[in-house]
């Protein structure tokens, strides 16, 4: 098979084929060169949008938003209920779960949320005026940053260790036709040792996440006060993928990663690298919690499923969990209701059921429950470690689930 066009690293030739020439998806916090403007070419410019191509847990069920919408108010609780609080939506494709979560807001949270979308697609016709289409997020951020699978679509070098044990970068055309090229230097290999050192055995990959670690930590430079939270495929230290995850998706099915715009490339994130690059970054800028006007509430426990990152230069605080840990923290358990209830209200128990089985899918093992939480505090206690009472999305007031895994 003969290759077209000239040999790239696949960090430059994903950047191309997702975002075109000169963008970035969320591109002032990507980490990496080009960011703002561009083309308009790019898999992520596409009037179908990511949406046509691969099905997240936004579009598998209404019930993801209405936890999201659930987590922005425990933040707002615990910010003291500001006068302004932010929702930030990171990479909002086609803003699906920044209105789904307004529309699930009490109305005492949503009448002082001020609802931002970044994305570096056009603003899709009929998205609510009062949700600002950004290419950036807001600099200031008080509440809550969600970035519902985009650190996967950062691109990120490959590197492949040779005959000679010698960990290369691997360089491709568009057509996908690959080639070794020099060995991996500088930050991209002090990255690689710190955090998915090869073992010298040939054909062994890995995928170099240090421009990912560059995004979270801006991204959490971000918010003043609050919550970030990234959720993406995940792996961490003690199991690297041995032959790494770069793979591609197109029309809803998985693909090679051909980086000639016609397919997503998309590969896991070292959530853990992530977590100690924004746990630096929160500590540099954020005395530790809680704050004046915010609950006292001591981070006293964790949930099954969670693990708290600590590392060099860090404070306690940031978490990784899986989505099924988090979403049952939120109260979203998929237990079955009671069969009692099939013969007292038969259409409520059906309702009931169907609830059930899409919070079962969000939350199944070996499928989107899998999905990596980073969760990172900045000046408030962890919102998923204690629940206040002030944690319903439609109640305010409503007691606390109980908490389940």
């Amino acid at each position: 098979m003969t290759g077209s066009g000239e040999w790239r690293g696949w960090r430059a030739a994903t950047q191309a084929a997702l975002y075109g020439a000169g963008g970035e998806r969320a591109s002032a916090t990507a980490g990496a060169p080009g960011s703002g403007g561009g083309s308009t070419e790019g898999f992520y410019r596409r009037p179908e949008g990511p949406a046509g191509h691969f099905r997240t847990s936004v579009h598998a069920s209404p019930l993801f938003a209405e936890a999201v919408a659930r987590l922005l108010c425990r933040v707002d609780e615990a910010l003291g209920r500001p006068e302004s609080l932010d929702f930030v939506d990171m990479a909002a494709g086609r803003g699906e779960l920044v209105a789904a979560v307004l529309a699930a807001l009490p109305a005492g949270v949503l009448s002082r949320t001020r609802a931002c979308a970044v994305e570096i697609a056009d603003r899709p016709e009929g998205l609510a005026r009062r949700i600002e289409w950004l290419r950036e997020p807001p600099s200031a951020v008080t509440g809550l940053l969600f970035a519902n699978e985009w650190l996967d679509n950062v691109p990120v070098e490959v590197a492949e260790v040779d005959a000679a044990g010698v960990a290369r970068l691997v360089l491709v055309r568009q057509d996908g036709t690959e080639r070794l090229g020099e060995p991996v230097s500088g930050a991209d290999a002090d990255w690689l040792a710190r955090w998915w050192p090869s073992g010298g055995e040939e054909g062994l990959r890995a995928e170099i996440g240090l421009p990912r670690d560059l995004a979270w930590a801006s991204a959490v430079a971000c918010v003043g006060r609050g919550l970030a939270v990234a959720v993406d495929y995940a792996h961490t230290a003690d199991a690297r993928p041995p032959y790494g995850t770069l793979t591609g998706f197109r029309d809803g099915r998985e693909t090679a990663p051909v980086p000639d715009g016609s397919c997503d490339i998309t590969a896991h994130v070292a959530l853990d690298a992530c977590a100690e690059a924004g746990a630096r970054t929160a500590t540099r800028t954020h005395a530790r919690h809680p704050l004046p006007g915010s609950p006292a509430r001591p981070a006293t426990g964790t949930h099954p499923g969670s693990r708290t990152i600590t590392g060099p230069d860090t404070r306690p605080g940031a978490r990784l969990l899986t989505q099924r840990a988090a979403l049952h923290a939120l109260g979203l358990t998929g237990a079955r209701p009671p069969l009692a209830l099939a013969s007292t209200d038969p259409a409520a128990y059906v309702r009931a059921l169907v609830s059930a089985g899409a919070a079962g899918e969000l939350t199944a093992p070996g499928g989107l429950g899998d999905f990596g939480w980073l969760v990172q505090p900045v000046g408030i206690p962890d919102p998923l470690v204690e629940q206040p009472v002030a944690d319903a999305a439609r109640d305010p007031q409503a007691a606390p689930a109980p908490e389940a895994d």
